[in-house]
């Protein structure tokens, strides 16, 4: 049965010079990722990454050489931000380091973002993000042959739409998914007969013991 794992970027460098490299935490995160998956047997026959650095360098984990598709990217948090009601925001601005405060302050403006749909103000609306993500996703299905294993380095938000779109949830379920999901976690849909199944959801017991679980 083929198989997709979906492994959200180790941690960026939140309130850094900039965001989109792996901190030191986020490479030992990605690390222990990589021998989680190795110890379960997980081998990847193909490895997907978005174009993002932090994507990147978490792909680069497995290949130097991913196949880089863009649908995989996140959403633009900023654009959200200025888009509903926050114009002011930004990842280093008036929220500063404040992960906590920032997320509060984004999942408002991300409630905002699904409710417009495809009229929100934003460049890049709620529709056009789940219709580019879920596009990349189908077509990695449809690309896979029985037993081939196809692991994408992507991110929190993309591994949510997948999720909720998997599990056909109303929309709104995106917050909560994306919300929880952890640096380095991993997520796996199984690929049968039927349709996709979404087997496991944010997996990271691999970095309970080092006390590495974190969420931006």
């Amino acid at each position: 049965m083929p198989q997709i794992v979906l492994l959200r970027h180790g941690q960026a460098s939140f309130g850094g010079a900039d965001y989109d490299v792996l901190s030191d935490t986020g490479h030992r995160q990605v690390a222990l990722a990589k021998a989680a998956l190795d110890e379960r047997n997980i081998a990847p026959t193909v490895v997907v990454s978005g174009e993002l650095r932090r994507q990147l360098g978490t792909a680069a984990a497995w290949t130097d050489t991913p196949v880089v598709d863009p649908r995989w990217n996140e959403y633009v948090s900023n654009d959200v931000l200025h888009a509903h009601g926050f114009p002011d925001t930004s990842l280093d601005e008036s929220v500063g380091t404040d992960s906590r405060r920032f997320q509060d302050v984004l999942d408002v403006a991300l409630t905002a973002w699904i409710a417009a749909g495809a009229a929100g103000p934003a460049v890049e609306p709620w529709s056009a993000f789940v219709g580019r993500v879920g596009g990349a996703f189908h077509e990695l299905v449809g690309s896979l042959g029985p037993g081939e294993t196809a692991l994408v380095a992507t991110s929190g938000g993309a591994i949510a739409a997948v999720a909720v779109a998997v599990l056909r949830l109303p929309h709104e379920h995106f917050l909560a998914f994306n919300r929880v999901t952890v640096n380095a976690a991993f997520t796996k849909i199984a690929i049968g007969r039927s349709g996709t199944s979404l087997v496991s959801f944010n997996e990271h017991a691999h970095l309970d013991q080092a006390n590495l679980v974190t969420y931006r």
